[in-house]
Formats: C-alpha cells, structure tokens, sequence
C-alpha cells in the first residue's frame, strides 16, 4: 500500500455498504516472571475494561486511502497505513479500500493501544475480503502480543486473563485463565493528561537494562494471581482480589521502578493519588497499580457507590493533581464487536 497522504475527512460515506469494528481497551496488571526462571518468559495477567474503544470502518474505494477523525485518530494514520500493507502482502488481498478511523485510544498510556488498533483493523480487513484468519494469525502477522497475550485475548472474549508467556517460535502467548469480572465491580481509571508511558526501542532498551527478577519473587507474583486473584474474581469475593492485584504491584512496581524514574508509578501524581487509596484501605478497600509502563493507573472498587466515595474523598482532600483525569468504567466480559452493513440484515457480532 502507498504512504498514505493527507486526505481529508470524508464528507460522505455510504454507511449501508460498510465493515464496522470496535476494540475494547485493556489494563496489563503484570508479568508473572519477566526473568523466565523457569525457562518460559513473562506470562502476564490482565483485564479488558468498558468506557474505552478503537473504532475503525472499511468501505469500498477506487483506490486506496486512509482518513481519520481527529487529532489522536490523525496520529495513527501512519501505523494504521502499515497495517494494510502487511494485511495485503500476507492474504494477497488488494482490492482498494477506505479506512477510517473514528476513534482511537490514548496512545502509550497502559491501554494497549496499538494491539487494538492492529487487530481492530486486521478483523476488518478479513471480513471485508472474506478471508478466515484467526486473531492470534492477524497478531503475528502484525507484529502484536510479542510479550503479553491479553490484549489478544481480550480483544476476542474480554474478561480478566492471565496468560503463560509467548511460544518460542514468536506464536502469542496461550490463554490460561479466563473468568468475567464481577459485574458490580467498578475501575477507577486515574490518567494522567502530561505524561506518556514508554514505547519501542525506548521500552525494548528499559526491558534490556533491568536486572532479573528473582524467582522468589516471580512465585511470589504466581502465589498471588492462583490463590488470590483468580478465585476472588470467580467467586465475588473482593478483598482477597484486591489484597492480590495490590501485592502483584508492590512487586512488580518495586522491580520496574529503576526504568521509571526511581519511581513504583511512572507518574507522581497518578502514585500520590493511589498511595493515599493505599493508606486509607480500611475505608476504601480497592485493588491498585499501573497498567503496563502507565502513566495510567486504576483503582478496582467492590461498586459504584464504593468508588464514587472514594473520589469524593480524594477531591475533600485536595489530592486530585490539576494534571489527573478520573473515570469510573466497568470491566468488559466482551470481545470487539463487528458490524458488518454489507449483509441485507445488519448483524453485530464478535470476532
């Protein structure tokens, strides 16, 4: 596919005759064992959250052309242009076509962005082309899931996963638990609009610059996710859950701290605020950290009305950096959902 150029925003697009798909954001809670004691590396354990999507669409073109909705959106043309290209040279498909991209996530900010971007384009272009790929395929190809299997995951069934590291070969990380969150559960999404989290060959060179995590504690980490994480979810039982999610940070928030700055969060504010959740725990019990490199953090509660007090708390103690944007979503026990206008009787389905 050409670079793209600078086209502008289509003033028309006949929306019966589209492929419509929408990809949930992620949070990555943690590696299991980043040194491979054990001889497989990483393993990781996460959750897809609601409040948060990708949004992309395909239409028929009489050549090829990628527009975008927004500045963000307009930011991802380039990668989104990269994505086509390597979806042709795989299928052989090159029927020209109009991407658009309506809505994208925060880019380098904990929600797996590019994971999403890529498959939410990659399941488009299959319909589209009529072509039969599964998910795990269209990551390889796109060169996603190199180290942690839940945004492939979870762009497919949603839910709380944990994964046992990508294969050898470079095959994604195979799916080793998958349970719904409790569907009273709230997530406090705490962003922090003036930084962003590492990415590329910065995050590739951070990875390479840390020291091994012991296996003490990477069992420590397993110990935490199998008799605490897991069956807290599976059973509603909201403390151990939270105790586990917490610990896992501590942990892993200790180890990766020399990557940021010194620091268990990448952002002080975003760490100030959930510190203060942390000393105020037998008031506002919650399940804390920072998903992947951040600077986005979260804050799992046992309801709304749990989280709601808790933010009310934080703005009474005039804890709120000017810089943090608070959210209270829901966890997604759902995958991406398509929509394909071509059919004469439209069909939303997931992937």
């Amino acid at each position: 596919m050409d670079r793209p150029r600078n086209f502008p925003e289509a003033s028309f697009v006949d929306r019966a005759a589209t492929v419509a798909l929408r990809a949930p954001a992620r949070l990555h809670l943690g590696f299991l064992d980043p040194a491979g004691s054990l001889g497989r590396s990483f393993g990781s354990v996460g959750l897809v959250i609601g409040g948060f999507e990708t949004e992309v669409e395909i239409s028929a073109s009489p050549f090829d052309r990628i527009t975008a909705s927004g500045p963000a959106a307009h930011a991802e043309i380039e990668r989104a242009a990269t994505c086509v290209s390597l979806l042709q040279a795989h299928t052989g498909r090159r029927d020209p076509l109009h991407l658009r991209l309506l809505q994208v996530l925060p880019a380098h900010a904990g929600f797996g962005s590019g994971t999403q971007l890529a498959l939410a384009i990659g399941r488009a272009f299959a319909l589209w082309h009529g072509v039969g790929v599964p998910t795990a395929t269209l990551a390889q190809w796109l060169g996603r899931g190199l180290r942690s299997g839940i945004g492939i995951a979870g762009f497919d069934h949603g839910g709380l996963i944990v994964d046992g590291g990508p294969g050898e070969n470079g095959a994604p990380a195979l799916v080793l638990s998958r349970i719904p969150l409790p569907e009273d559960w709230r997530v406090l999404i705490v962003q922090d609009c003036a930084q962003k989290g590492l990415a590329g060959e910065d995050e590739k060179q951070r990875i390479a610059g840390l020291p091994p995590m012991s296996q003490a504690l990477a069992a420590d980490i397993c110990h935490q996710v199998l008799m605490r994480v897991l069956p807290g979810a599976a059973t509603a039982d909201f403390a151990p859950f939270a105790c586990g999610v917490t610990r896992i940070q501590q942990v892993l928030g200790e180890h990766f701290a020399s990557a940021q700055g010194g620091r268990a969060f990448a952002s002080e504010s975003v760490g100030c605020l959930l510190g203060w959740v942390l000393q105020h725990r037998a008031e506002h019990l919650a399940a804390i950290g920072q998903s992947s490199w951040g600077p986005t953090g979260f804050a799992i509660f046992p309801s709304q009305a749990r989280a709601e007090a808790a933010i009310d708390a934080m703005l009474a103690a005039g804890i709120v950096a000017p810089s943090l944007t608070l959210r209270v979503v829901s966890g997604r026990n759902t995958g991406a959902t398509l929509l394909d206008r071509r059919l004469s009787s439209p069909l939303a389905s997931t992937p």
